[in-house]
């Protein structure tokens, strides 16, 4: 299992890389949209279980906090120059205040490896804690850099 895991992020790594470099910015656009489509998916479960909406699987949750963990350090290559306009919700203050944007997202990256670690243990309380943490990391980026 643990072989088709690495697999499976190898190839997402490597695709990931590939849109990443991409010359258009549509294509910037559309991946990280994608990666970000991915850590929704995969926090929408976890969140689902904490407001018990759904039954609390600590495995299946621990899995979803792997992948968000993974995912989370995808997103950046995508804002490249360029890709600050068209079909975005991204705010054109990203590219103005980068290093800002680069913190926050680095805050995010720490709180959701963090679930990731937690969730690992199994403790219900303990993850539902620190999925509120990664919570509020990632809704600190939304409310500055993201348009509604």
């Amino acid at each position: 299992m643990k072989r088709v895991t690495c697999l499976l992020y190898a190839a997402l790594f490597l695709t990931s890389a590939q849109y990443a470099l991409a010359q258009k910015p549509e294509d910037a656009i559309k991946y990280r949209q994608g990666v970000f489509r991915v850590i929704g998916w995969n926090f929408g479960s976890m969140a689902a279980m904490a407001k018990g909406k759904r039954p609390y699987d600590a495995e299946q949750f621990a899995r979803n906090a792997e992948i968000v963990a993974f995912m989370s350090r995808l997103p950046l290559e995508g804002f490249t120059p360029g890709s600050e306009t068209g079909d975005t919700k991204a705010k054109p203050e990203i590219w103005l205040e980068m290093d800002d944007f680069k913190a926050k997202m680095k805050k995010m990256q720490q709180e959701v490896d963090a679930l990731a670690k937690v969730a690992k243990t199994g403790n219900f309380d303990n993850s539902k804690a620190q999925l509120g943490e990664a919570g509020q990391a990632c809704k600190a980026c939304h409310d500055k850099f993201r348009n509604k």
